[in-house]
C-alpha cells in the first residue's frame, strides 16, 4: 500500500480525507534529519499514476519546456505540467491542493505553504545519458509571486534504478565539505526537503544506464508569504565539489555583479543582450 491513495471521485486526485492527517508522525525525524531537514518515503503514490506518467512521459519539449546543456547542468530537460495531457495535468493540478499542502505542513512543520500554478522550474524533469546537474541551492524567490520558496519535492520515475546507474540526489553539509547523504532516484520514491541559501543538493554523478534510459522525476516547489523586502534575491547557485572537476559558473556570477554594481537601467540592458546569447 502506498503512503497516500487514490481518492474513490478521481484517479488523478490521489489524496482521501484520511490522508490529509498524515506527516505529523514523520515531522520530528524530517526535523532532525541531517545535513538539513529532509526525508525519503518510499512507495510514496499509488503506482498507477507514476505508471501512467512514465505512459505519457513528453517525447519533445513544448514552447513552456525549457532544456539546459552546459557545465553544471548537463543533458536536462524541464517540462511544464500546462503543456501536457490531460491526465498528467490534473495529477499536477492535486499537488496544488489544499489536501496535498496539508500533507507536506504535517511533515515540514512549516504552515500556510503556497504552490506554484504556474510551475516556474517545475514540472517532469528528464536528464539524459551523460548528463548531470551540479550540486547548488535554488533559487529563493518567486519574483512573480513574491513569495519565498521553502520546500522542494522530488518524486522519482526509475524502475529497478542502481547506484551504478549514476544520478543519485546528494545532499551535501552546509559548508560544502563533504556529501552527507546519497539517495538512489528508485521508482516511487520521494523526497522532501527544506530549500535555503546553504541547501545544498544535486545529482553531479553522470547518468549511466546500461540501457540508455534517461533518469526521470517530478519536481515541485512550495513557497510562504514571508519574503522580506531587504532578503538578497538568487538564483540557482552553484558550487564546486573539493577536490573536483566541477566548473565555476560564470554566467551567474557575472550577472549578479551587473546587479550588485551597475545602476539598474544599465544592468537590466547589458542583461538583455547577454541573454540573447
Amino acid at each position: 500500500m502506498s503512503y497516500l491513495s487514490v481518492s474513490k471521485t478521481s484517479p488523478f486526485s490521489f489524496i482521501s480525507d484520511a490522508d490529509t492527517v498524515k506527516g505529523s508522525e514523520l515531522q520530528e525525524h524530517y526535523l532532525s534529519n541531517s545535513p538539513f531537514p529532509h526525508i525519503e518515503i518510499d512507495n510514496f503514490l499509488p503506482k498507477s499514476l507514476l505508471e501512467y506518467c512514465l505512459d505519457n512521459f513528453p517525447a519533445k519539449l513544448d514552447t513552456d519546456g525549457r532544456s539546459f546543456n552546459r557545465s553544471q547542468e548537463r543533458y536536462k530537460a524541464a517540462f511544464n505540467p500546462d503543456g501536457m495531457e490531460p491526465g498528467i495535468k490534473s495529477l499536477f493540478y492535486a499537488f496544488n491542493s489544499r489536501p496535498f499542502i496539508s500533507v507536506l505542513e504535517n511533515i515540514t512543520g512549516i504552515n500556510g505553504l503556497i504552490p506554484d500554478p504556474y510551475f516556474a522550474g517545475a514540472g517532469l524533469h528528464e536528464i539524459g545519458q551523460g548528463g548531470h546537474l551540479s550540486i547548488h541551492a535554488d533559487f529563493n524567490h518567486h519574483q512573480t509571486l513574491n513569495l519565498e520558496r521553502r520546500i522542494n519535492v522530488l518524486i522519482y520515475l526509475n524502475k529497478d534504478w542502481e547506484a551504478s546507474y549514476g544520478g543519485q540526489l546528494e545532499l551535501w553539509d552546509l559548508k560544502m565539505l563533504s556529501c552527507v547523504k546519497s539517495i538512489i532516484p528508485e521508482f516511487n520514491k520521494a523526497v522532501i526537503f527544506n530549500t535555503t541559501s546553504n541547501s545544498w543538493h544535486g545529482n553531479p554523478e553522470m547518468v549511466n544506464h546500461p540501457k540508455g534510459l534517461n533518469r526521470r522525476s517530478i519536481a515541485l516547489y512550495y513557497y510562504t508569504a514571508t519574503w522580506p523586502d531587504n532578503k538578497r534575491e538568487q538564483t540557482t547557485q552553484f558550487k564546486i565539489r573539493p577536490e573536483s572537476s566541477d566548473k565555476i559558473d560564470w554566467k551567474v556570477k557575472r550577472e549578479e555583479w551587473l546587479k550588485e554594481y551597475l545602476p539598474p537601467f544599465i544592468s537590466r540592458r547589458l542583461l538583455n543582450i547577454l541573454h540573447r546569447f
